[in-house]
């Protein structure tokens, strides 16, 4: 099965869980990079903002198709209980490309719920979600086992 694993992460989080996956299932991996900057103070209140209204940006250009993979997982953190406005924005510009989704997420909190079923309005329903705290990446205190599976 040949997989891709796309992730944004804004301070390494999702980057650190996105490289462990890619590693345990031998996948290509995409760095999800937007144009808008979302760094320091300021971009941290934007990252909020545009994640409370659901916020299309663009991203750059990509060096995958993920209509070529049987399996695509997607990683984002949550911002503001939402997924992270560059991981949405990829959803959004590959609708019709993504029909074997993996979701993950990671957060400061353990409530992913909404922020699961936030995709399902861009024609995503994942086959799996795995949602970790920002503390159990950090620790590396998780098992992949049934979301790899």
């Amino acid at each position: 099965m040949k997989s891709l694993v796309a992730y944004y992460s804004r301070s390494n989080i999702t980057k650190k869980l996105a490289e462990t996956i890619a590693d345990n299932v031998n996948a290509d991996i995409e760095e999800i990079i937007p144009k808008e900057n979302y760094q320091g103070k300021l971009g941290y209140a934007r990252a909020g903002k545009h994640a409370l209204s659901e916020k299309i940006i663009g991203i750059e250009d990509l060096k995958f198709d993920p209509a070529d993979y049987d399996m695509v997982y997607i990683g984002a953190p949550v911002w503001a209980g939402k997924v992270a406005t560059p991981a949405l924005s990829y959803i959004k510009n590959n609708e019709g490309k993504l029909n074997n989704v993996k979701l993950f997420m990671t957060a400061a909190t353990s409530d992913f719920d909404k922020s699961f079923k936030q995709v399902e309005k861009y024609s995503v329903k994942p086959v799996k979600t795995l949602g970790l705290t920002t503390k159990q990446v950090k620790k590396d205190d998780f098992n992949l086992d049934s979301f790899l599976e």
